[in-house]
């Protein structure tokens, strides 16, 4: 897959993608998110506590995207494409990463940094082939029946690089493990000593912080360095059950080192 020639970041997606990149991480910002809901920003920074920080941000998603007017529409498409909003999407990843909604999210990752889904339901080995059409479909379909889910997407993103800094000050990269069954179905682009390789993952994909909860999802469980500006979203970010059981994180694929525990 080649990455795309431009995207809605500050930096370009060879870039984003690159393993160096996870070794010498650097910000990564959504171009005009943060300057264009500055009040948002300014209250979080005034917010000593995480909990009330998360009331704040889910109170400004809610009326900045009317999410709680979707009673008062007048069809079911009308109040669908309002109940379907950012939450909805990231509960949907929790039963099924290939759902509609998954597609979606991995779009989000493909418009906003750059870099191409290498897998939805089936492997896409090229954006003209037929796996990464029906992607598409997918993402038409999921796109259809919401309201701004990619603007949702950009600020959650942005919220969650905003507690990350909190949540580990003085701290660049986190140590995370994935369970696989099908370790061997991703590109390997390099092979090197002591059972460590350098893999191409897919554009949005989940680890968890747990080696031991990583067993539970494949016979390999790869270990990890990612930057905190490629963390999407975690578990504890938001109150409430998202992602909570298994301690995930989901994060900005591309070229990865990881280490194969067995």
């Amino acid at each position: 897959m080649r990455y795309g020639s431009f995207n809605h970041c500050n930096l370009p997606p060879w870039v984003i993608a690159s393993y160096h990149f996870n070794s010498n991480p650097q910000p990564l910002e959504i171009q005009g998110v943060k300057q264009s809901n500055r009040f948002l920003f300014d209250k979080l920074l005034a917010a000593a506590d995480w909990h009330e920080r998360a009331g704040i941000f889910m109170d400004f998603m809610s009326v900045k995207f009317q999410l709680h007017h979707w009673e008062q529409q007048a069809t079911l498409p009308a109040r669908n494409s309002i109940k379907n909003n950012y939450l909805f999407f990231l509960r949907c990843w929790m039963i099924d990463s290939n759902s509609i909604s998954g597609a979606v999210l991995k779009h989000w990752v493909e418009s906003r940094m750059g870099i191409s889904p290498t897998y939805h339901k089936a492997r896409i080995h090229d954006i003209n082939s037929e796996a990464y059409f029906n992607y598409t479909v997918d993402v038409m379909k999921g796109s259809a029946c919401t309201s701004a889910i990619q603007a949702q997407l950009d600020l959650l993103f942005e919220y969650c690089q905003f507690e990350l800094r909190r949540k580990y000050p003085g701290q660049e990269t986190i140590t995370l493990y994935r369970g696989t069954h099908d370790a061997e179905e991703h590109d390997i682009i390099e092979n090197l000593e002591n059972r460590q390789q350098i893999v191409r993952l897919n554009n949005l994909i989940s680890f968890t912080l747990e080696a031991e909860r990583a067993w539970e999802f494949g016979r390999t469980v790869w270990k990890t360095t990612v930057p905190l500006a490629k963390i999407f979203y975690y578990s504890d970010l938001l109150p409430g059950s998202i992602l909570k059981g298994e301690d995930e994180y989901m994060i900005i694929g591309g070229e990865y080192r990881v280490e194969r525990l067995r």
